[in-house]
Protein backbone atom coordinates (compact mmCIF):
# COMPACT_ATOMS: atom_id res chain seq x y z
CA UNK A 1 0.00 0.00 0.00
CA UNK A 2 1.29 3.15 -0.99
CA UNK A 3 2.23 5.74 1.88
CA UNK A 4 -0.47 8.19 0.70
CA UNK A 5 -3.16 5.73 1.05
CA UNK A 6 -2.01 4.72 4.63
CA UNK A 7 -2.72 8.50 5.31
CA UNK A 8 -5.94 8.37 3.69
CA UNK A 9 -7.29 5.91 6.37
CA UNK A 10 -6.18 8.58 9.70
CA UNK A 11 -9.51 9.67 9.83
CA UNK A 12 -9.72 12.71 12.28
CA UNK A 13 -7.66 13.27 15.12
CA UNK A 14 -10.81 13.27 17.91
CA UNK A 15 -11.20 10.05 16.15
CA UNK A 16 -7.89 8.34 15.97
CA UNK A 17 -7.35 9.68 19.57
CA UNK A 18 -10.89 7.91 20.57
CA UNK A 19 -9.43 4.57 19.20
CA UNK A 20 -6.31 4.93 21.12
CA UNK A 21 -8.39 5.17 24.07
CA UNK A 22 -10.37 2.56 23.58
CA UNK A 23 -7.48 0.70 22.83
CA UNK A 24 -6.03 1.08 26.33
CA UNK A 25 -9.89 0.27 28.00
CA UNK A 26 -9.87 -3.27 25.95
CA UNK A 27 -6.66 -3.99 28.20
CA UNK A 28 -7.49 -2.44 31.25
CA UNK A 29 -10.38 -3.29 31.96
CA UNK A 30 -9.93 -7.41 31.85
CA UNK A 31 -6.93 -6.77 33.53
CA UNK A 32 -8.56 -4.65 36.47
CA UNK A 33 -10.86 -7.42 36.95
CA UNK A 34 -8.58 -10.39 36.64
CA UNK A 35 -6.36 -8.54 39.16
CA UNK A 36 -9.16 -7.85 41.22
CA UNK A 37 -9.57 -11.57 42.11
CA UNK A 38 -6.60 -11.53 43.71
CA UNK A 39 -6.79 -11.66 47.70
CA UNK A 40 -3.29 -12.57 49.02
CA UNK A 41 -0.32 -11.06 47.32
CA UNK A 42 2.95 -12.86 46.15
CA UNK A 43 5.25 -12.80 49.03
CA UNK A 44 9.22 -12.04 48.66
CA UNK A 45 11.85 -13.59 50.92
CA UNK A 46 13.56 -10.70 51.89
CA UNK A 47 15.14 -12.61 54.93
CA UNK A 48 18.77 -11.89 53.16
CA UNK A 49 20.19 -8.18 54.69
CA UNK A 50 20.62 -7.36 51.08
CA UNK A 51 17.93 -8.96 48.50
CA UNK A 52 19.06 -6.68 45.59
CA UNK A 53 22.59 -5.25 46.09
CA UNK A 54 22.27 -1.65 43.65
CA UNK A 55 18.97 -2.88 42.36
CA UNK A 56 17.71 0.16 41.61
CA UNK A 57 21.23 1.62 40.46
CA UNK A 58 21.51 -0.95 38.01
CA UNK A 59 17.81 -0.63 36.82
CA UNK A 60 17.92 2.32 35.44
CA UNK A 61 19.30 0.85 32.42
CA UNK A 62 15.84 -0.15 31.70
CA UNK A 63 15.66 3.40 30.51
CA UNK A 64 19.58 4.27 29.46
CA UNK A 65 20.18 1.76 27.51
CA UNK A 66 17.30 2.16 24.85
CA UNK A 67 18.40 5.95 24.90
CA UNK A 68 22.00 5.11 23.98
CA UNK A 69 20.34 2.77 21.43
CA UNK A 70 18.27 5.24 19.48
CA UNK A 71 20.79 8.16 19.56
CA UNK A 72 23.72 6.02 18.66
CA UNK A 73 22.19 3.47 16.61
CA UNK A 74 18.23 3.63 15.61
CA UNK A 75 18.08 7.00 14.71
CA UNK A 76 21.55 7.62 12.73
CA UNK A 77 20.99 4.14 10.63
CA UNK A 78 17.81 5.17 9.60
CA UNK A 79 17.83 8.78 9.40
CA UNK A 80 15.73 9.84 11.91
CA UNK A 81 15.94 13.66 12.40
CA UNK A 82 15.12 14.82 15.60
CA UNK A 83 14.07 18.83 16.43
CA UNK A 84 16.13 19.70 18.68
CA UNK A 85 14.96 22.70 19.75
CA UNK A 86 11.63 20.64 20.54
CA UNK A 87 12.97 18.10 21.90
CA UNK A 88 15.40 19.84 24.46
CA UNK A 89 12.30 22.67 24.97
CA UNK A 90 10.38 19.52 26.01
CA UNK A 91 12.47 17.91 28.32
CA UNK A 92 13.49 21.39 29.90
CA UNK A 93 9.67 22.25 30.78
CA UNK A 94 8.78 18.66 32.04
CA UNK A 95 11.78 17.64 34.26
CA UNK A 96 11.40 19.91 36.44
CA UNK A 97 8.07 18.40 36.71
CA UNK A 98 9.33 15.39 38.06
CA UNK A 99 12.38 16.74 39.75
CA UNK A 100 9.80 18.91 42.02
CA UNK A 101 7.60 15.94 42.78
CA UNK A 102 10.80 14.66 44.35
CA UNK A 103 12.17 17.66 46.01
CA UNK A 104 9.41 19.00 47.17
CA UNK A 105 6.44 15.73 47.96
CA UNK A 106 9.06 13.10 48.04
CA UNK A 107 8.81 12.99 51.91
CA UNK A 108 5.47 12.99 52.30
CA UNK A 109 4.46 11.05 49.57
CA UNK A 110 7.38 8.12 49.00
CA UNK A 111 9.12 5.97 50.86
CA UNK A 112 13.13 4.44 50.33
CA UNK A 113 13.40 1.60 52.82
CA UNK A 114 15.93 -0.55 50.91
CA UNK A 115 18.97 2.08 50.70
CA UNK A 116 21.74 -0.94 49.61
CA UNK A 117 19.56 -0.56 46.34
CA UNK A 118 20.98 2.21 45.26
CA UNK A 119 24.55 4.02 45.18
CA UNK A 120 23.76 5.63 48.80
CA UNK A 121 24.08 8.67 47.77
CA UNK A 122 21.24 11.41 48.79
CA UNK A 123 20.13 14.33 46.56
CA UNK A 124 18.79 17.19 47.72
CA UNK A 125 14.95 17.23 48.96
CA UNK A 126 12.90 18.63 51.12
CA UNK A 127 12.71 16.97 54.45
CA UNK A 128 16.15 14.86 53.92
CA UNK A 129 16.84 13.78 50.65
CA UNK A 130 16.36 11.19 47.79
CA UNK A 131 18.35 8.81 46.42
CA UNK A 132 20.53 10.11 43.67
CA UNK A 133 18.70 7.49 41.30
CA UNK A 134 15.31 9.19 41.60
CA UNK A 135 16.52 12.28 39.42
CA UNK A 136 18.16 10.00 36.98
CA UNK A 137 14.70 8.32 37.10
CA UNK A 138 12.84 10.90 36.07
CA UNK A 139 15.28 12.70 33.46
CA UNK A 140 15.62 9.95 31.64
CA UNK A 141 11.85 8.33 31.84
CA UNK A 142 11.03 12.11 29.69
CA UNK A 143 13.70 11.56 27.50
CA UNK A 144 12.87 7.84 26.65
CA UNK A 145 9.52 8.13 26.68
CA UNK A 146 9.90 11.18 23.92
CA UNK A 147 12.80 9.26 22.05
CA UNK A 148 10.08 6.41 21.67
CA UNK A 149 7.65 8.85 19.97
CA UNK A 150 10.20 10.37 17.94
CA UNK A 151 11.34 7.13 16.42
CA UNK A 152 7.92 5.85 16.02
CA UNK A 153 6.85 8.95 14.46
CA UNK A 154 9.35 9.82 12.42
CA UNK A 155 10.50 5.98 11.22
CA UNK A 156 8.45 3.09 11.89
CA UNK A 157 4.59 4.89 11.69
CA UNK A 158 6.08 7.87 9.25
CA UNK A 159 3.15 7.15 6.78
CA UNK A 160 0.85 8.65 9.56
CA UNK A 161 2.98 11.30 10.41
CA UNK A 162 1.52 14.98 9.61
CA UNK A 163 3.16 16.65 6.80
CA UNK A 164 5.61 19.99 8.15
CA UNK A 165 3.22 22.10 6.34
CA UNK A 166 0.06 21.74 8.18
CA UNK A 167 2.18 21.81 11.57
CA UNK A 168 2.85 25.88 10.11
CA UNK A 169 -0.69 26.45 9.37
CA UNK A 170 -2.26 27.87 13.02
CA UNK A 171 -3.19 31.09 14.10
CA UNK A 172 -2.64 30.79 17.80
CA UNK A 173 -0.80 27.51 19.55
CA UNK A 174 -2.54 28.53 23.47
CA UNK A 175 -6.06 27.43 23.36
CA UNK A 176 -7.85 26.54 26.40
CA UNK A 177 -9.74 23.30 25.97
CA UNK A 178 -12.67 23.31 28.88
CA UNK A 179 -13.10 19.41 29.10
CA UNK A 180 -9.82 18.85 30.01
CA UNK A 181 -10.26 20.76 33.02
CA UNK A 182 -14.13 19.85 33.40
CA UNK A 183 -12.12 16.36 33.50
CA UNK A 184 -9.70 17.03 35.84
CA UNK A 185 -12.18 18.47 38.15
CA UNK A 186 -14.27 15.40 38.11
CA UNK A 187 -11.04 13.05 38.65
CA UNK A 188 -10.09 15.13 41.86
CA UNK A 189 -13.26 15.40 43.16
CA UNK A 190 -13.95 12.28 43.26
CA UNK A 191 -10.52 10.82 44.64
CA UNK A 192 -11.11 13.00 47.58
CA UNK A 193 -14.88 11.72 48.09
CA UNK A 194 -14.07 8.44 47.65
CA UNK A 195 -10.70 8.30 50.12
CA UNK A 196 -13.36 10.70 52.36
CA UNK A 197 -16.17 8.17 52.16
CA UNK A 198 -14.87 5.04 51.47
CA UNK A 199 -11.26 4.85 53.18
CA UNK A 200 -11.60 4.66 56.75
CA UNK A 201 -8.20 6.00 57.64
CA UNK A 202 -7.70 9.82 57.64
CA UNK A 203 -5.72 10.93 54.69
CA UNK A 204 -5.98 13.28 51.89
CA UNK A 205 -4.94 11.78 47.91
CA UNK A 206 -1.93 14.32 47.03
CA UNK A 207 -0.14 12.11 44.74
CA UNK A 208 -3.18 11.99 42.23
CA UNK A 209 -4.07 15.39 42.74
CA UNK A 210 -0.22 15.89 41.57
CA UNK A 211 -0.48 13.35 38.65
CA UNK A 212 -3.99 14.74 37.43
CA UNK A 213 -2.76 18.26 37.41
CA UNK A 214 0.69 17.36 35.38
CA UNK A 215 -1.54 15.77 32.68
CA UNK A 216 -4.52 18.21 32.63
CA UNK A 217 -2.61 21.17 33.17
CA UNK A 218 -0.59 21.26 29.27
CA UNK A 219 -3.49 19.48 27.82
CA UNK A 220 -6.06 22.16 28.95
CA UNK A 221 -4.03 24.87 27.46
CA UNK A 222 -2.49 23.08 24.38
CA UNK A 223 -4.32 19.79 23.33
CA UNK A 224 -6.63 21.67 20.88
CA UNK A 225 -3.76 22.79 18.61
CA UNK A 226 -1.75 19.89 19.68
CA UNK A 227 -5.03 17.36 18.45
CA UNK A 228 -4.55 17.34 14.86
CA UNK A 229 -0.48 16.82 14.21
CA UNK A 230 -0.11 14.53 16.90
CA UNK A 231 0.78 11.05 15.29
CA UNK A 232 -1.74 9.27 17.36
CA UNK A 233 -0.55 5.54 16.08
CA UNK A 234 2.83 6.35 17.55
CA UNK A 235 1.27 7.83 20.63
CA UNK A 236 -0.54 4.93 21.53
CA UNK A 237 2.58 2.13 21.01
CA UNK A 238 5.04 4.49 23.39
CA UNK A 239 2.02 4.26 25.30
CA UNK A 240 1.83 0.47 25.36
CA UNK A 241 5.72 0.24 25.66
CA UNK A 242 6.35 2.58 28.61
CA UNK A 243 3.65 1.06 30.41
CA UNK A 244 5.02 -2.66 29.43
CA UNK A 245 8.64 -1.00 31.16
CA UNK A 246 7.24 0.70 34.36
CA UNK A 247 4.12 -2.20 35.23
CA UNK A 248 7.52 -4.90 35.28
CA UNK A 249 9.76 -2.55 36.93
CA UNK A 250 7.01 -1.81 39.95
CA UNK A 251 5.64 -4.48 40.24
CA UNK A 252 8.11 -7.03 39.92
CA UNK A 253 11.42 -5.71 41.49
CA UNK A 254 11.12 -1.91 42.74
CA UNK A 255 7.78 -2.33 45.34
CA UNK A 256 8.32 -6.17 46.49
CA UNK A 257 12.00 -5.52 47.23
CA UNK A 258 11.64 -1.87 48.78
CA UNK A 259 13.60 0.41 46.43
CA UNK A 260 10.71 2.62 46.65
CA UNK A 261 7.10 2.54 48.25
CA UNK A 262 4.44 4.63 49.04
CA UNK A 263 2.73 6.44 51.87
CA UNK A 264 -0.97 5.52 52.50
CA UNK A 265 -2.35 8.57 53.69
CA UNK A 266 -1.31 10.69 50.34
CA UNK A 267 -2.78 7.35 48.20
CA UNK A 268 -6.81 7.40 47.21
CA UNK A 269 -6.58 3.96 48.99
CA UNK A 270 -7.03 1.71 46.15
CA UNK A 271 -4.34 -1.25 45.82
CA UNK A 272 -3.50 -3.92 43.66
CA UNK A 273 -3.07 -6.73 46.05
CA UNK A 274 -1.24 -9.19 43.32
CA UNK A 275 1.50 -6.31 42.80
CA UNK A 276 2.41 -6.27 46.39
CA UNK A 277 -0.51 -3.94 46.92
CA UNK A 278 0.55 -1.16 44.60
CA UNK A 279 -1.36 2.36 44.70
CA UNK A 280 -3.76 2.58 41.85
CA UNK A 281 -1.82 6.16 41.12
CA UNK A 282 1.17 4.57 39.61
CA UNK A 283 -0.94 2.62 36.68
CA UNK A 284 -1.48 6.75 35.87
CA UNK A 285 2.14 7.47 36.20
CA UNK A 286 3.42 6.80 32.90
CA UNK A 287 0.13 7.76 31.36
CA UNK A 288 0.04 11.46 32.37
CA UNK A 289 3.82 11.63 31.63
CA UNK A 290 3.10 10.54 27.61
CA UNK A 291 0.39 12.27 27.66
CA UNK A 292 2.09 15.41 28.46
CA UNK A 293 5.23 15.00 26.68
CA UNK A 294 3.30 14.26 23.50
CA UNK A 295 1.53 17.50 23.58
CA UNK A 296 4.19 19.70 24.96
CA UNK A 297 6.87 18.14 22.45
CA UNK A 298 3.90 18.56 19.24
CA UNK A 299 3.36 22.57 20.25
CA UNK A 300 6.75 23.13 20.37
CA UNK A 301 7.28 21.72 17.19
CA UNK A 302 4.69 23.69 15.85
CA UNK A 303 5.95 26.99 16.88
CA UNK A 304 9.59 26.03 15.82
CA UNK A 305 8.15 25.19 12.29
CA UNK A 306 6.15 28.61 12.12
CA UNK A 307 9.55 30.74 12.14
CA UNK A 308 7.72 33.00 15.02
CA UNK A 309 8.10 34.56 18.60
CA UNK A 310 7.12 32.60 21.39
CA UNK A 311 4.77 35.50 21.84
CA UNK A 312 3.60 35.70 18.41
CA UNK A 313 3.35 31.72 18.25
CA UNK A 314 1.36 31.37 21.54
CA UNK A 315 -0.79 34.51 21.36
CA UNK A 316 -1.51 34.71 17.85
CA UNK A 317 0.06 38.67 18.15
Amino acid sequence: MAESDCADTTGSPRRIAAVVAAMVAMIAVPAALTLHTVRVPAVVDVREPNPSPYGYTVSLLLFLIPIAAMLLWLFPKEGVRVSKHAFGWTIGLLFPIGAGLDFFFAHLFFTFGNKAATLGIMAPALGGGVPLEEYVFYFSGFVVDLLFYIWLDEYWLKAYSVPVEKRMDFQRLLRFHPWSMILAVILIAGAILFRKLAIAEPGFPGYFIFLVAGAMGPSAALLPEALPVINWRAFSLTLFMMLLISLMWEATLGVPYGWWGFQPQQMIGISITAWDHLPIEEIFLWITVTYATVIVYEILRRWKASGRTVRGALLGV
